[in-house]
């Protein structure tokens, strides 16, 4: 396996990486957060890791109107951006990131296990390929739908455990059951798009 973590993480930090799964628990946040921080890697080379047909079904799943949205795990905030081209204005973006500048959107830096927000603080929440990465995923979950107002969309990817991958993930969702009994909404749909969970729930007031 050496070799492909090399060649993934361009020859950096290997044994940290690829031993990740054993030492991630042992991690203070801020060495937690620091290990994505400083993360060099192929993944950074796209754009983003949604594919086509997710980011096509949650455009046509998004109610009209004048709404408030927040990315949890925003990055460099494509999904942002994808909104902002749909002509909507209210945008908010968060991860661990330092001074991320993102022109479309307002940012800030948090922890998705703590976010700094009142309670329905935002009409749509969204967060992609995020809560696999997650140590604590059931505060994060929890975390999400606090701050939702009425619709909470999130994926990831359906994959089976595996010590050894490369892309640090910490938890997995083979089959639907797995996502849908963590989020607990009485309302949602889940679809299966090339590959990742594609979860629209809806915050019953």
């Amino acid at each position: 396996m050496y070799p492909f973590f090399w060649y993934w993480f361009k020859g950096k930090n290997i044994p940290f990486y690829m031993d990740f799964k054993k030492i991630v628990n042992n991690l203070t946040t801020e060495e937690f957060e620091n290990s994505y921080r400083q993360l060099d890697c192929k993944a950074g080379d796209r754009p983003t890791d949604l594919n086509t047909l997710c980011i096509e079904h949650m455009l046509k799943k998004i109610p009209a109107g004048n709404l408030s949205f927040l990315d949890v795990g925003c990055g460099r905030g494509y999904w942002l951006n994808r909104l902002r081209q749909e002509g909507k204005t209210n945008l908010t973006g968060c991860d661990v990131f330092e001074n991320m500048q993102l022109p479309w959107a307002n940012y800030i830096k948090c922890n998705i296990e703590s976010l700094p927000f009142e309670d329905k603080s935002f009409d749509i929440v969204s967060c992609h390929h995020t809560l696999e990465h997650v140590r604590d995923i059931e505060k994060a979950v929890n975390e999400l739908k606090r701050i939702t107002r009425k619709q909470l969309i999130i994926v990831v990817p359906r994959q089976r455990y595996n010590y050894y991958t490369l892309d640090l993930h910490l938890h997995f969702f083979w089959i639907e059951q797995e996502l849908t009994r963590l989020i607990n909404l009485k309302r949602y749909e889940c679809r299966n798009l090339t590959g990742d969970w594609c979860y629209i729930g809806y915050i019953d007031n």
